[in-house]
């Protein structure tokens, strides 16, 4: 398969390959949980495998990193008009807000074990639960992710005004300003931060800014002039050798244990170091190099996993809960491909109806509101959620 050159695609318009990804990162998060649930991260031969699927995080943040940057990106370059914020934010806000209040709602109200005081409830329809002691609760743990996601799209606009001088010929120095700002955020886990009791501060942004930086670098690029990683980038083999090398040192002790514990600050650099540049090679191929076609990620399948994505993300811990006792399994007592597979068919089709019921009659709405504001009536260029994203 040949390499498109529409430059076009590559920097606004839709990339059908990131909506599959998005699909395969969801996945991945969902059984790093069943892996955790059913005791398999405790496999000798690839317990440490299961467990390291968590670094489909860095996967999510990487693609939202691109995705949302991009314009900011194309803008400082003279390639499309500054985002309008009003609308960024009203975008997020759309996007994110109304299935996951449905899910904390539903969860908090009718999960037993997962319902608590005033204080879990506020935290958790405020997305704060990284701040708020003991309100990660049962069905809901995951939402730690997007916690932090949710603080990366309040600062992003912050983010493009402090680089906004850094237009037409200064852009070149975007990249490097975003490198360095990455290697100073490993260093974070060192930063002495008083904290209460049950709260780590490595699990707020400033930590996980170089998964959001991986992306962001891929969109400078994207909008900028051929350069020599663009080159790399569609050397395809070299780049899926590389994005296996750092998840494969990442299963290692080198990023921590298997097990949900606190991480040492040398295990949490390697981590975050590690999980950058995975989601990095991983994203190359598709941003810099994009086919027209691709089988696996642009196939019917996966792109329909993709549009889904954020239900299952949002959902599959608490269809997982119930699992458990609907067949009789206790819980971190084995049966890993079985809770797999119905955890992952029933989050499936979970996620197919919050997408039909919530977050496209959302979207449509968004978007019909958008059309009406700028008094046209012309479709936007992507409908999908991972479109949806810028």
């Amino acid at each position: 398969m040949t390499i498109t050159t529409d430059r076009n695609r590559s920097v606004s318009g839709f990339l059908p390959a990131l909506e599959g990804m998005r699909g395969f990162a969801a996945v991945g998060v969902l059984i790093t949980h069943v892996a955790f649930q059913t005791g398999a991260v405790h496999d000798p031969l690839i317990g440490r495998v299961w467990a390291r699927f968590d670094l489909a995080v860095a996967l999510f943040f990487a693609l939202s990193g691109f995705l949302l940057w991009r314009p900011h990106a194309a803008a400082a370059r003279g390639l499309g008009p500054a985002p309008s914020a009003t609308r960024y934010f009203l975008s997020r806000a759309t996007r994110i807000l109304p299935a996951y209040w449905t899910v904390v709602i539903l969860v908090l109200w009718l999960l037993p074990g997962a319902g608590g005081g005033i204080t879990v409830w506020w935290s958790n329809l405020a997305l704060v639960q990284v701040f708020v002691p003991l309100t990660l609760t049962e069905g809901l743990t995951q939402m730690w992710s997007l916690s932090v996601e949710v603080a990366f799209y309040l600062v992003l606009p912050l983010l493009a005004v402090a680089v906004s001088g850094l237009r037409g010929a200064a852009a070149r120095y975007r990249v490097p300003l975003l490198l360095a700002v990455s290697g100073l955020s490993l260093l974070w886990a060192w930063v002495p931060v008083g904290t209460p009791d049950h709260i780590n501060h490595t699990n707020w942004l400033p930590g996980f800014l170089p998964w959001f930086a991986a992306g962001m670098i891929l969109a400078e690029l994207v909008t900028g002039p051929e350069t020599w990683v663009h080159r790399l980038a569609a050397r395809r083999t070299a780049m899926g050798v590389l994005a296996v090398a750092a998840f494969a040192a990442a299963a290692t002790p080198l990023a921590g244990p298997e097990t949900l514990t606190d991480l040492a600050p040398t295990e949490y650099l390697a981590k975050i170091a590690l999980g950058a540049i995975m989601s990095f090679a991983l994203l190359a191929p598709l941003t810099l190099a994009p086919r027209r076609h691709h089988r696996v990620l642009a196939s019917p399948v996966a792109l329909a996993v993709g549009r889904w994505s954020y239900g299952v993300f949002i959902w599959h811990l608490a269809v997982l809960s119930i699992v458990f006792p609907v067949f009789g399994i206790p819980a971190f007592a084995g049966h890993f491909w079985f809770v797999l597979t119905v955890t992952t068919v029933l989050s499936l089709a979970v996620a197919s109806v919050s997408y039909a019921l919530v977050e496209e009659p959302v979207r449509a709405a968004f978007h019909r509101w958008d059309r009406a504001r700028r008094g046209t009536a012309a479709r936007p260029t992507a409908t999908t959620p991972t479109s949806a994203a810028n």
